[in-house]
């Protein structure tokens, strides 16, 4: 088997990826069909190809509480420097149909005019990899596409994440098309292969929380000095859970990826105003709620969770932000799990402040 010692040449990695950037795919990279309710949907989201290189049509299916259409969700990582993977490798096509679709390709691409020089060259080392067995250190070529050994295994491929805005992260997965055994793990030099951690991510990224509106008492229309209780009954809110798998011959991977509501940090929308406890995050109690609600005989208690507004707000409204920090865990197959940053999901509600009105006798 010819070998090559470096991945940097141009009769290596350099052509070889070259060649893979004139291809074209015609369908489209991405699709989304969402099945379910408001209260949660299943996707599929599947590759294909942007013109840019060839990408992997294993469908992740999303479930649980997500966004529908494939969407991004609501939940905002509290880590600003966490971010969902830009792209990966995934499961692509059987030897086969690899060859049937890689080698028309190739064909295309090469009679194409005009296609000579470096390119042309470069489609020359693209065929030699995948039909004469031409390789590198730590990268074997391929005999005819390995169609001997269809159904033992796929040929695996880049994956863009649709949500992902930097077009060079998400087109940082540039490796070629490679072959791994079914039941085998990729080789170990495609970091970026799926794993549980990263359908975790992802189904972090589609996770649709709860949009969940704060109880107060007085409800929207307060009065300057007079106490704000405001609370989240336990029944109002609950643990969210979305998973991602992806389900090929010979490759299950699933993750499912859980929120769990641990405080509230009340913004008053105004610095005329004080909040309880003085940091503005009322905690969870015991019994899973926020806060305490109002009732009689409560009126000269300080509330545990509230605001207190120092001036009206005139002719118009503050903006109330309530927002929900929930603890984020996953677990996946293989007894895989961990913690994932914070997730913090907030809502804007208007408060009306009024002076009191005094009578003076």
């Amino acid at each position: 088997m010819p070998v090559r010692s470096t991945r940097r040449t141009f009769v290596g990695v350099t052509a070889l990826t070259l060649a893979c950037s004139v291809i074209a795919f015609t369908q489209a990279a991405y699709a989304g069909k969402p099945v379910g309710s408001d209260k949660g949907a299943t996707t599929e989201e599947t590759g294909g190809g942007d013109g840019t290189g060839i990408y992997a049509t294993a469908r992740i299916t999303y479930s649980g509480s997500v966004a529908a259409n494939g969407s991004k969700g609501n939940v905002t990582s509290a880590d600003v420097n966490w971010t969902p993977p830009p792209c990966w490798y995934a499961p692509y096509l059987g030897a086969k149909d690899f060859k049937k679709k890689m080698s028309g390709d190739i064909e295309s691409q090469m009679n194409a005019p005009g296609m000579g020089g470096h390119t042309g060259a470069a489609l020359s080392e693209l065929k030699r990899h995948y039909e004469d067995e031409y390789g590198w250190t730590g990268t074997p070529g391929y005999k005819d596409y390995n169609v001997d050994k269809d159904g033992e295994g796929m040929f695996w491929a880049a994956v863009e994440n649709p949500n992902e805005p930097d077009l060079l992260k998400r087109s940082s997965c540039n490796d070629l098309p490679f072959w791994v055994d079914n039941g085998e793990a990729p080789p170990p030099q495609y970091e970026e292969a799926v794993t549980p951690e990263i359908l975790a991510a992802l189904a972090y990224q589609h996770m649709q929380l709860p949009d969940t509106e704060v109880s107060l008492a007085p409800e929207q229309t307060t009065k300057v000095n007079l106490p704000t209780w405001a609370w989240l009954d336990k029944a109002v809110f609950d643990e969210v859970q979305a998973t991602a798998a992806i389900n090929v011959p010979g490759f299950n991977l699933q993750a499912t990826t859980t929120a769990r509501p641990v405080s509230l940090t009340l913004e008053p929308g105004t610095d005329d105003a004080v909040t309880y406890p003085a940091s503005g995050e009322c905690v969870i109690n015991n019994d899973n709620s926020i806060g305490e609600p109002y009732a009689r005989g409560k009126a000269n208690r300080t509330p545990p969770c509230g605001i207190k507004y120092l001036r009206s707000s005139g002719n118009g409204t503050y903006n109330l932000q309530a927002t929900i920090t929930w603890d984020i865990s996953w677990t996946g197959t293989g007894g895989a799990g961990g913690d994932l940053p914070d997730g913090t999901f907030g809502n804007g509600q208007a408060i009306t402040v009024q002076e009191i009105q005094s009578v003076n006798r």
